[in-house]
């Protein structure tokens, strides 16, 4: 359930369109669509991940670090987040936001899990929420080195084979 702080006015479509945002920022993340993803954020909107480890500041610089980090068809990434708290104080917004994530590099051969909360803040410019900022701390994160890549089968990749998997059901 959404926990919503009124300061002003605030409205269902408000809420539902601050969840459709980070939604989409996910969506657009896991699925390298970095034009789409990069009109999410305001042109001078901050990023901060894994703790501060990552830092970028600007639109083009976040996406400049996100498609260097995230762009290889060898990354496969899924992030889902929930449970948001949203405070919405007429057009600038605060929201957090759990995250569970799985990240599967087949050219460095690890497997990567973790949970964390995302701090973000929303402006709303001509009527469209967008990001100003975003960051995440981890809760906790592990990585399993992938020793057998010769027998390890990635057997689906929205890349390698349209999101068909090879399996056959039998």
């Amino acid at each position: 359930m959404t926990e919503v702080q009124v300061t002003t006015e605030t409205t269902a479509r408000d809420l539902r369109e601050l969840e459709e945002l980070k939604y989409r920022y996910v969506r657009f993340l896991d699925t390298k669509q970095w034009d789409a993803l990069g009109r999410l954020f305001v042109e001078d909107a901050s990023a901060s991940y894994g703790g501060g480890a990552y830092r970028a500041e600007g639109r083009d610089e976040i996406m400049s670090f996100l498609v260097t980090n995230m762009g290889s068809e060898s990354f496969h990434s899924s992030h889902t987040v929930g449970q948001p708290e949203l405070i919405i104080d007429g057009d600038s917004a605060t929201g957090t936001w759990a995250l569970n994530d799985v990240v599967i590099d087949t050219e460095l051969g690890v497997y990567i899990s973790g949970a964390a909360f995302y701090e973000d803040t929303y402006v709303r410019r001509e009527g469209e929420w967008l990001i100003a900022t975003t960051g995440y701390r981890r809760s906790f994160e592990y990585l399993v080195p992938i020793s057998d890549m010769e027998h390890f089968q990635l057997t689906a990749s929205l890349w390698g084979t349209g999101g068909r998997s090879s399996l056959v059901a039998g």
